[in-house]
């Protein structure tokens, strides 16, 4: 027996417009996408009471901070073919479960170890959760109109989740105790499996063959190594075991794509890349997350070590430039809708964004509204690109291979956030290098952290010429790093204006199909 609740529905273009119901139910799925994101930042300001109270060692401590990243990241793409397979709302709720208890068990944990396997399977649940909603909001919403709308909500929150995780964590930290960062999550995992049943239509992929069970160990060895190695150079350097790190990345990478081609039932199918749009809004996903992550790498710093902030300051600072986002990709999606071609909306997006780099590359030691105004911009020009992007993809993609879809547009942005911190942290790092006194001891030449830690040691004279000398070198490698930033933008600008022209997807046609 069918109820109205378990059908896929995936009409053409002209379909339906959706109810109060399908808007609520939007509401209710923006509750584990804001966690998720939250979750990636949270630790910013638990990490110090963790360690006093827990004594992680120094490898137990990083991994707190990344193993959550990391498990997420690895697992996107067999959680979005499997929620393909079994019912996206099906996986929701199953993810909302674990992430619920792994929260209850970290909150709670009296261990370092415990911690981590808590963070693992937090991580886990991320990735079943992330895919998840962005599937549903590509079969809940059939009128191209009103997703477009639902994908701008989606991606306002997945950005402002990440700047909120810190602000959050900090005062949760200071009112109360470590595990209550944790705690947050468990009322609205609660309300998501109370709300989700009732209001989620379910779907998934009709045929959907096979689970191919090959493909998830290669995905996930595709994708650790060069993670791994991405995020460890911008403040380890170009050492010789994370260069092999990403090399056997890459080699698994080109393992997994061959499969992908010859399985009778691959994880994530070719011809998805077949549909006119998804690859290059894949590709150019990934630039703007390029974009956004690599001036994160210098801003945070910059307010902290640079201005002399501390940390909870420098978070409510950094919320500043959140504020328009909410409203760049609801104007983005006004202009596609009043007949202005996407393409020029997205090379505008990407000059904005260029833009913002441009002023980051004016700041100087003394220059908070600056910094904070040239992030607002950046990010505005970014998240006008990702929504158009992410509804490109969504659009181009059949909606029975909406998971797989969605995964890989979230892998593609966590591979250039983690590119753009490597390298324009890079950038920025042989800059300082550089810049830095050569009579000035070791510890100053590897990092501003360090400069101003010797400072504090030495007599007042030489350790303030030090930190000032630190402050202004960092600030040169943030500048060098914003005008690489700005260069790649302006091309991707004109990549996109050239790619995209002559993009116009037509809604691949379905049928109702009952599961």
């Amino acid at each position: 027996m069918t109820n109205p609740t378990s059908t896929t529905t995936t009409p053409g273009a002209d379909g339906a417009r959706a109810g109060r119901r399908a808007w609520t139910a939007l509401g209710v799925l923006m509750l584990p996408l804001l966690l998720v994101s939250m979750d990636v930042s949270v630790l910013y300001f638990a990490i110090p009471a963790i360690s006093a109270d827990l004594r992680p060692s120094g490898t137990q401590q990083l991994w707190i901070f990344d193993i959550y990243a990391f498990v997420l990241a690895g697992l996107l793409m067999t959680m979005g073919s499997l929620g393909d397979r079994i019912g996206r709302r099906r996986l929701l709720l199953i993810g909302a479960a674990a992430f619920g208890a792994a929260s209850l068990v970290a909150a709670y944990a009296n261990s370092a170890e415990t911690l981590i396997a808590a963070r693992a399977v937090l991580g886990i649940g991320g990735a079943t959760l992330m895919p998840s909603t962005m599937a549903l909001i590509r079969t809940m919403f059939t009128n191209p109109a009103e997703r477009a709308k639902a994908i701008g909500v989606w991606s306002g929150v997945m950005t402002a989740g990440i700047a909120l995780g810190s602000v959050m964590s900090g005062l949760l930290v200071q009112y109360f105790w470590w595990g209550s960062v944790f705690l947050v999550n468990l009322p609205a995992m609660a309300l998501l499996l109370v709300l989700g049943p009732l209001l989620l239509p379910e779907s998934r992929d009709p045929e959907p063959g096979r689970f191919d069970w090959l493909s998830v160990p290669l995905s996930m060895a595709s994708v650790l190594p060069v993670i791994y190695g991405l995020k460890e150079i911008p403040s380890e350097g170009w050492h010789v075991q994370y260069v092999v790190s990403i090399t056997v990345g890459l080699l698994f990478a080109a393992l997994f794509v061959h499969r992908q081609r010859t399985a009778v039932s691959p994880m994530i199918s070719p011809a998805l890349f077949r549909g006119r749009g998804f690859a290059p809004a894949v590709v150019l996903n990934l630039v703007s997350s390029f974009g956004m992550m690599g001036s994160a790498f210098f801003t945070t710093q910059y307010l902290e070590s640079v201005l002399g902030k501390s940390a909870l300051e420098a978070a409510l600072w950094a919320l500043l430039p959140s504020v328009p986002i909410g409203m760049t990709a609801p104007i983005a999606t006004q202009l596609v809708q009043k007949g202005v071609n996407r393409a020029y909306v997205v090379t505008a997006g990407f000059a904005i964004a260029a833009a913002g780099y441009g002023m980051l590359a004016l700041a100087g030691t003394d220059s908070l509204w600056l910094v904070l105004v040239a992030c607002g911009v950046l990010a505005s020009g970014i998240v006008m690109v990702i929504s158009q992007m992410t509804d490109l993809a969504m659009g181009a993609a059949p909606a029975e291979r909406a998971g797989a879809a969605s995964s890989l547009l979230e892998t593609g942005a966590e591979f250039g956030g983690a590119l753009g911190m490597a390298v324009l942290g890079s950038i920025g790092t042989a800059i300082y290098r550089h810049d830095i006194p050569s009579s000035a001891p070791a510890p100053a030449h590897e990092t501003l952290g360090g400069a101003l830690a010797v400072a504090g040691r030495l007599p007042s004279g030489a350790g303030d010429a030090l930190a000032t000398a630190a402050r202004e070198a960092f600030t040169s490698g943030m500048q060098g790093a914003a005008i690489a930033g700005a260069v790649l933008l302006a091309g991707a600008a004109v990549a996109a204006a050239a790619t995209l022209r002559r993009v116009q997807v037509r809604e691949p046609e379905a049928e109702e199909v009952a599961v």
